[in-house]
């Protein structure tokens, strides 16, 4: 094909960067301060670009994630971002060729068990095995029309605005309690805090200051963080300011809901635009008329690939029905391929151990990792043609033992 593909070296970096601004349809060009701040965060070692006379024409990259799994387990990931190919060299191929080292590295060399990405394009990342395993939704709400409740802090709480330095303090220790309780979160880096509290600042992306509100509960622990911002906006003389949720995690329903009603009662704000939600988030049912949270969007978010299913099934748990499920895995690419017996325990802890028996289901990688972290239904799946129940009743076992009290949630774009 006359095109290089190889993992970079430091001097790659601009070159690099600057294919990835043009993937992605923005400015290409890069300044010597964003290359700087972009460097803290890659690892050469895991970014790949495709070469043509020199110049980059295709980018890959992964990182080394944690993502909590049901019953709270972490299990190390290939977390999958900044894919792109020039327009002027689709169709050779690029992307399958980045996609398969990393993939085989992440397998092979780094032992992790998932990959993880979240899909710009919806139709690209199945035929690698990928499935969507995360959803989300923006709720933009009316607060004049919302009838907020009045709900008084529990007794010792306390909500305080917080400024960057304790937001980079507090902030990690509230994010570990959060991702603990919540399936599909990924864990976040010092690098991350720095750039959300603007400690560290990329010149491509603007700045704009949000304020930090935290809650604190009766012992005075952390327990929840909001971030946002507001614009001042007047109609005359009449506030009609706009309220915007850049991210709120807590690490229980008290310090979620207190949240919602801090933010949803600052003086002036006239409407709130949620930021990125679960889809059962608690906020329209915190409202006295929760019709006044407008559904802004809905979508798929974070995409799960098994790479190694012994240990992906084995991490997480299960509903406490006992019961044993043979899962035929079907995976072209062979990382995940095999046929496995899945014993589930009275405590929701599982085996799995490769096996010859029949199969009682026959499903795709992708469905798998549809199904993975709970978000999904077996009988859906199986309705839609993308599993097969081979043992009649098994699809229904399978349901119930897949699925979660919740949905998962990764609130972080990566």
């Amino acid at each position: 094909m006359g095109l290089e593909v190889r993992t970079l070296e430091a001097a790659d970096l601009p070159g690099w960067l600057r294919a990835v601004n043009t993937g992605f349809l923005r400015a290409p060009t890069v300044s010597d301060e964003e290359v700087e701040v972009r460097r803290q965060e890659i690892d050469l070692s895991r970014t790949q670009g495709a070469y043509d006379a020199g110049r980059c024409v295709a980018t890959f990259r992964s990182m080394p994630r944690e993502v909590t799994v049901p019953g709270g387990a972490l299990l190390d990931t290939d977390a999958i971002t900044n894919v792109t190919v020039t327009a002027t060299h689709r169709r050779r191929g690029l992307a399958t060729r980045l996609m398969a080292n990393d993939l085989r590295a992440a397998k092979e060399e780094r032992g992790e068990a998932l990959a993880i990405l979240i899909a710009a394009e919806y139709p690209i990342y199945g035929r690698f095995g990928f499935g969507p395993a995360t959803s989300y939704t923006e709720w933009f709400v009316e607060v004049p029309r919302a009838q907020l409740r009045p709900v008084p802090l529990p007794e010792g709480a306390r909500i305080d605005l917080a400024e960057p330095a304790e937001v980079r303090k507090v902030g990690p220790e509230v994010h570990e309690r959060f991702r603990r309780r919540t399936p599909g979160a990924i864990n976040r880096t010092e690098l991350w805090w720095q750039l959300e509290t603007g400690e560290i600042r990329n010149p491509a992306q603007g700045w704009t200051e949000p304020m930090f509100a935290v809650y604190r509960d009766a012992t005075g622990q952390a327990t929840g963080l909001a971030t946002y911002t507001v614009e001042e906006k007047w109609h005359g003389m009449y506030p009609e300011c706009p309220l915007s949720v850049r991210g709120l995690i807590a690490a229980t329903p008290e310090a979620e809901a207190a949240l919602w009603r801090f933010l949803l009662s600052v003086d002036w704000v006239s409407t709130v635009k949620a930021g990125i939600r679960a889809p059962d988030d608690l906020l329209p049912d915190l409202l006295g008329d929760p019709r006044c949270a407008k559904v802004d969007t809905t979508a798929d978010l974070m995409w799960v690939r098994v790479l190694d299913p012994k240990r992906a099934l084995e991490a997480r748990t299960y509903a406490p029905v006992p019961g044993a499920l043979v899962l035929d895995i079907q995976d072209p690419l062979g990382h995940a391929a095999g046929r496995y017996r899945l014993e589930v325990a009275a405590d929701g802890t599982a085996q799995a151990a490769p096996t010859t028996a029949s199969p009682d289901l026959t499903l795709p990688v992708a469905s798998l990792g549809a199904l993975y972290l709970g978000n999904e239904s077996v009988l859906r799946l199986a309705a839609l043609g993308r599993l097969a129940e081979e043992t009649p009743g098994a699809a229904i076992l399978a349901d119930a033992l897949f699925r979660t009290p919740r949905r998962p949630w990764c609130p972080d774009i990566f």
